[in-house]
């Protein structure tokens, strides 16, 4: 198994859960962003620097992915992949992508997008609070402690 985080945008305190689990748990992380970001030095995390172009983060790790891999993602077409290809997809409030559920998200992504494009509505999600951080340490731990 192992760890991806989309992580241009992921949260800097969800990075830190992943960093401190990794060492403990003998597995490999790997952020992937299109700019370069400081991860702690240890042969558990790996910083994978992509060019800057349009979903170039998502491609590589679906490039990369193998089954039972976990992918820490906000981006629901990525997360779509991750469950296609046996992964667990979960994101950074610590809510799982499943193949029940990831239609029905596609959808009112794709639904949200249509109404902020039409300047029906602005923004996304609020900011990240310590109940997310919470939710997340709770979903992370769950799934890393039935694969291993």
């Amino acid at each position: 198994m192992k760890i991806w985080v989309d992580a241009d945008a992921c949260p800097n305190v969800v990075k830190e859960i992943v960093y401190k689990a990794v060492g403990r748990l003998k597995v490999h992380a790997y952020l992937v962003a299109n700019s370069y970001l400081r991860v702690p030095n240890t042969e558990f995390i790996h910083m994978v620097q992509v060019e800057k172009n349009f979903d170039g983060a998502d491609a590589y790790i679906v490039d990369n992915l193998t089954k039972y891999d976990l992918v820490i993602t906000a981006d629901i077409p990525l997360a779509d992949h991750a469950v296609k290809k046996g992964c667990v997809a979960i994101n950074p409030r610590g809510e799982q992508y499943t193949e029940a559920n990831i239609s029905e998200k596609l959808s009112m992504r794709n639904y949200m997008q249509v109404l902020r494009e039409g300047r029906i509505i602005q923004g996304g999600a609020g900011g990240f609070s310590d109940k997310d951080k919470q939710l997340f340490a709770a979903a992370f731990d769950r799934y890393t402690t039935l694969i291993l």
